[in-house]
């Protein structure tokens, strides 16, 4: 039992000079990995998303160690030194969807959970030392990101979610004015809040719509009667 044992064992044994050898090369690995998906994350985090810099951080670098110990514990006579690296996809998954948010008719969160799973192929990468793979991945995710967004927007082709809020002394012309604004737009008011502090009454809702829409809107909405002021803010949910 005792030989069983020592065989099953063998093939997790290193010694000391195995163990430097795998270091030295993991430590570039690793940190050009954090590197990445650092600046992955810093990117989604200057737009407050909930996967940030830590999240695609520490993302980038288990896979990269991942794949680095998927062919370390195959050993060099293995059959399948990608066989850890391999349910990689799978866990990104999982986690990916919990990043997925259904709410109010509409799904946030889509672009959020690509992006941690493009970041752990890039840490995939790194772990299989292909380091100038790596570094252009990262680089057309940080342009998808921000520049074809940009454009998106500036083409008018996405939409997105604001929340409007208006404040008045008169409530009925107040929402009046909403109403007859988003008739207008062609769109439909859900979501309506209203509340008073004394003779200011406030009511607030939300609107998806393109850039363009949206100036239309907010123009209709300040010419509009009774509206004494106007406040927009950009949702946080949104992706």
């Amino acid at each position: 039992m005792s030989i069983a044992l020592a065989q099953l064992a063998a093939p997790l044994s290193f010694d000391w000079l195995e163990q430097v050898v795998v270091l030295n090369g993991a430590i570039g690995r690793l940190v050009l990995a954090c590197v990445l998906g650092g600046a992955v994350g810093l990117d989604r985090e200057l737009h407050r998303k909930a996967a940030g810099v830590r999240t695609n951080l520490l993302i980038c670098m288990g896979s990269a160690f991942f794949t680095l110990l998927s062919a370390v514990l195959a050993g060099d006579n293995g059959a399948n030194k990608g066989q850890v690296a391999s349910n990689i996809v799978q866990g990104i998954g999982f986690l990916g969807a919990g990043l997925i948010i259904h709410n109010r008719s509409r799904i946030n969160g889509l672009t959020s959970a690509a992006s941690i799973w493009v970041v752990a192929s890039i840490g995939m990468a790194c772990g299989a030392g292909l380091y100038a793979a790596a570094s252009v991945a990262a680089v057309i995710v940080i342009f998808a990101l921000e520049v074809v967004g940009f454009l998106e927007r500036r083409a008018n082709l996405k939409t997105y979610t604001v929340m409007y809020e208006v404040r008045g002394q008169d409530q009925t012309r107040m929402l009046q004015s909403i109403l007859d604004a988003m008739d207008k737009a062609g769109q439909r008011l859900t979501g309506v809040e209203t509340d008073a502090m004394g003779d200011l009454h406030r009511a607030w809702f939300p609107l998806t719509a393109t850039k363009r829409l949206h100036g239309r809107f907010h123009a209709e909405l300040i010419a509009g009667p009774a509206i004494d002021k106007l406040l927009t803010f950009r949702d946080l949910e949104e992706d």
